[in-house]
């Protein structure tokens, strides 16, 4: 066996190679990391980005089209041919949230359990068929149904992805990354819209209703995409089979020394990890920051084809008058994350969006869509250019602050659950027909959940502060000699590890 002096001269000679002995991970690392300069990293990123990006991009762009189709479908005669209430679509909406809430963190540990080449493109597969089925439904109860079941279809879809990103990248590398798979969000509405619209004009499909054609159509392409993405979907950087030896080790270990001057690879799973999501409260701070997010983006996407058209437009134009609006969006969402991986923060990515998300909603609620429809478009912008960036910085937030790789699946899948849940079942429930177009009450409850936002984010931007400054008592206070039991003590307790440095 080699010693820690022999491996030493090894590396500053140049003569020990990556498949060369070390006595210890941190060693390892030492020596790839003299390896891999600034300029060769970056490039190894951008190959994990070109193999890595696409794939979730369209995988987020699908389910965000099959979630919020319900907006397009309506205007082609959804609740007319089936003999819906306006408060049976309400329900039709709210239901999808219910399993999508219930699901997620059972299916994030099915992510870890299996491979995401394998438990994603399943999901898929369901949500796919559920969605084709809802084109040929017949009564509002087959609608229903069929939204529970595409809810519960595409619960894992969004903390999986996120999650998976947390795999492959450091912690200030991540914003950036989810808001780029994020903005199929945002292109989704562009995507949806223009579907929608060509189904207008079909006029040998409309007598059969252009709504059924919107959900058939997209539920089709889902089912293509599920079957024909599985080869290409990467689960982890050591199988992944177009990667050298040295680039699985490297991305490995630079992950596992993210954050800590030391640490260990964890092993399988434990009821502990389990119990320290559920215990931890920046998990559910941050449930209810993505709450927010979500009460935000939803109503945005369920209510803004509807929206444009009472302010004077034919339906057909209402769709293509959303792309505008979801292209600015996309681009905001970009620039907010680049600033703040650049920056190494993440309060103030949050705390902005909500700002300005006030300010639009604010103009919404005291100027007259009837009088003037103009300002109210103009708002639709600083809405969709705050609510949509201000997510990936959520994501980020979360994904930051929980460390180990078990609790941070857990964690990630439960805030996004209890989130869902609230966010989607408000923001799809309190836009009232009655009040329409002015929706006084939507619109007032937005204003209040958004400042909310701004509190508890600032609350957590303290917590966690507080928490650093105590961590680093606790090392200072530390003799050198002990700190090397200290961090054998508190291996396993993740970011509570007085080693492990809270992003703010």
């Amino acid at each position: 066996m080699e010693t820690d002096l022999e491996l030493a001269l090894a590396k500053s000679s140049g003569t020990i190679t990556s498949e060369a002995p070390f006595s210890s991970d941190q060693q390892e690392y030492e020596f790839l990391a003299t390896q891999y300069n600034q300029e060769r990293e970056a490039a190894l990123l951008r190959k994990v980005d070109w193999r890595l990006l696409p794939v979730l991009s369209i995988f987020y762009l699908i389910s965000y089209i099959d979630r919020a189709n319900m907006g397009n479908a309506r205007l082609y005669g959804l609740e007319d041919d089936l003999g819906l209430s306006p408060q049976q679509y309400s329900w039709c909406l709210t239901i999808f949230f219910i399993p999508y809430a219930v699901f997620e963190v059972p299916s994030n540990l099915m992510l870890k359990f299996l491979k995401p080449s394998i438990w994603l493109p399943t999901i898929m597969l369901v949500w796919g068929l559920t969605m084709t089925m809802m084109g040929l439904t017949q009564s509002y109860s087959g609608l229903l149904t069929a939204r529970f079941f595409l809810g519960l279809g595409e619960a894992g879809l969004f903390p999986g992805v996120t999650y998976i990103c947390t795999t492959w990248y450091k912690r200030y590398e991540q914003q950036r990354r989810v808001a780029i798979f994020y903005c199929a969000a945002s292109v989704s509405g562009s995507f949806s819209g223009l579907l929608a619209y060509a189904i207008g004009f079909m006029d040998g499909i409309r007598g059969y209703g252009g709504w059924r054609w919107v959900f058939i159509l997209e539920g089709l392409l889902t089912i293509m995409i599920a079957v024909l993405s599985q080869p290409f979907v990467c689960d982890t950087p050591m199988a992944a089979k177009w990667l050298t030896d040295e680039e699985k080790r490297f991305l490995t270990l630079r992950l596992q020394f993210d954050g800590n001057a030391q640490t260990v690879a964890e092993g399988q799973f434990k009821w502990k990890y389990m119990i320290q999501a559920l215990t931890d409260s920046t998990v559910y701070m941050n449930s209810i920051l993505f709450g927010v997010v979500g009460m935000g983006t939803y109503s945005v996407a369920f209510g803004l084809p509807t929206t444009i058209t009472l302010l004077g437009y034919s339906s057909a134009n209402a769709q293509l008058l959303t792309i505008p609006v979801y292209v600015f969006a996309g681009l905001m969402t970009l620039l907010n994350a680049y600033i703040a991986d650049y920056l190494g923060r993440r309060y103030q990515g949050v705390v902005v969006p909500f700002v300005l998300s006030i300010v639009g909603i604010t103009i919404c609620l005291t100027v007259s869509p009837r009088e003037q429809p103009a300002v109210i478009y103009f708002a639709m912008f600083i809405l969709g250019g705050s609510m949509f960036p201000a997510a990936p910085a959520v994501v980020a937030w979360i994904a930051n602050n929980l460390a180990g790789q078990w609790k941070r699946a857990i964690g990630m899948a439960l805030s996004f659950s209890l989130a869902n849940l609230a966010g989607g079942c408000i923001g799809s429930n309190i836009f009232l027909e009655r009040e329409r177009p002015e929706y006084h009450t939507g619109y007032s409850i937005e204003v209040s959940i958004y400042a909310l936002g701004v509190v508890v984010s600032t609350l957590q931007l303290w917590k966690l502060w507080h928490e650093n400054k105590r961590k680093a008592k606790i090392l200072e206070e530390t003799p050198q000699e002990a700190k090397e039991q200290l961090f054998l003590d508190t291996m396993d307790e993740g970011d509570k590890s007085p080693r492990f440095m809270y992003t703010l």
